[in-house]
Formats: structure tokens, C-alpha cells, sequence
């Protein structure tokens, strides 16, 4: 009994944690001139070293990097979301994620670089009113700053090169160059649970999709009978 209620809690806990799209990793392929920089994931909030705290946007980082960060997640889109790369547009009633991607180097530089995430680009974003209008898609605090000087100029290209990658491939200075990125949710491979789990085969069903979306969490459903998991 005391085993079925716990995995009666865990199930609850799973139930309770959302589907999530991310930015995976990345990496630049070429940047002229040099230095070259590297790719860095950032978490909200964000760290800019110029500007107002937590923003983007008007020189905040003026550096040789390419960074990206997750904005707001499982968004289910009450009508119809115009795009510029990719699906055109997305219809309502789409659930996606959204990502931020840009290049900030200050001065003139040309980067050609990669960016991976663990599900799959739906559409991107590069136009001035097409950012604007997808604003709504951040919902994570950070300031936008000079949303007017959003948006790629001509020569600049940003497009989906794999099913969970886009490739970033800019000329920027003043104020740098950004993008939207929207994803579907995340997939994940089914992780089965095994003969002696301490679950009972009526938990397995409902727990298999919850895994799928959590495999962090299922050492906790997984340990042998005779002893917990270790910490």
C-alpha cells in the first residue's frame, strides 16, 4: 500500500510538470573579423553587461558572441501568427515555444553560426512587425530595448538548416541583429520501466508519457525494491 502511494504522489508531481521546448546548444562556424566568439545559452534573468538590468537590445552586450534564451513556453496561440522562415503562418489553436536568438558584437562583424534545440522549429522570425507582434511570446521579464531596429537587413539570412536547428548567418553592428525562434514541445524518448519497479503494472501506462517528458525524474520511480535511490 505505502508503495502504491508513492507512486501515486510521484504521478502527481509528473502530472504537474509542463512539456518545455530549449535551447539545447550551439556554436559558431565563422566570424570575421576576429576575435571569434562562442555560443552561450542565457538564463533568464539576464546578466547584460551595459543597459539596464535584465535587457536586450541597444548594445547590452557588444560582444563577439551568439546568444540565445528561452522565452515563454507551451503557449497556445489564440489566433493565427504571421512568420518569416519556416511555417506561414501558424494557425491558432498551435501550442509552441519560443526562443531569442541574437548577435550583438558592436562593431561590424559577420558570423555564421548554429543553434540546436530539443524539438522541433516550427518558424522563425525576422522582420520588424513580425517581432513585434510575436512580443507577447516573451512573458519572461527581459526588456526589449529599440524594438524598432529590430529586424534583418537584406544579405542577412537566419533559416531552419535540421529539424531542431536554424542557422544564424549576419552581418551586425548598432544595435545587433535578433530573431524569434518557435518550437514545438519537446519530444523525448519513452523510457519503460522495468519487471521490479516498485510501481504496480497499473501505474506503468499513465507514468509512460510523464517519463517521456521527464527521464530526469524517473530514477525516482525506478529503484529496486529492496533499497532507495542513493543521493
Amino acid at each position: 500500500m505505502r508503495k502504491l502511494l508513492v507512486g501515486l504522489a510521484l504521478l502527481a508531481v509528473l502530472s504537474a510538470a509542463p512539456l518545455i521546448g530549449r535551447v539545447s546548444g550551439g556554436a559558431i562556424i565563422g566570424e570575421s573579423p576576429g576575435p571569434k566568439g562562442e555560443f552561450i545559452k542565457l538564463n533568464v534573468p539576464l546578466g547584460n553587461p551595459f543597459g539596464p538590468a535584465n535587457s536586450v537590445g541597444q548594445n547590452t552586450f557588444e560582444s563577439p558572441n551568439l546568444y540565445a534564451f528561452d522565452e515563454d513556453q507551451n503557449i497556445t496561440l489564440k489566433k493565427a501568427l504571421d512568420t518569416d522562415v519556416g511555417l506561414n503562418p501558424i494557425p491558432a489553436g498551435r501550442v509552441v515555444a519560443s526562443h531569442y536568438v541574437f548577435f550583438d558584437p558592436g562593431s561590424g562583424t559577420e558570423i555564421a553560426g548554429v543553434v540546436d534545440f530539443n524539438s522541433h522549429v516550427l518558424a522563425i522570425i525576422t522582420s520588424t512587425d513580425n517581432l513585434a507582434a510575436s512580443d507577447f511570446l516573451a512573458n519572461t521579464g527581459v526588456r526589449y530595448l529599440s524594438p524598432s531596429a529590430r529586424g534583418l537587413e537584406p544579405g542577412d539570412y537566419v533559416t531552419i538548416s535540421g529539424p531542431n536547428q536554424i542557422m544564424f548567418h549576419t552581418v551586425a553592428s548598432n544595435p545587433g541583429d535578433y530573431v524569434r525562434v518557435l518550437t514545438e514541445f519537446s519530444p523525448k524518448r519513452i523510457t519503460s520501466l522495468p519487471p521490479d519497479s516498485t510501481l504496480s503494472a497499473s501505474l506503468r501506462s499513465p507514468l509512460a508519457p510523464l517519463l517521456q517528458a521527464n527521464p530526469s525524474l524517473s530514477p525516482l520511480l525506478l529503484w529496486p525494491r529492496s533499497s532507495p535511490p542513493k543521493r
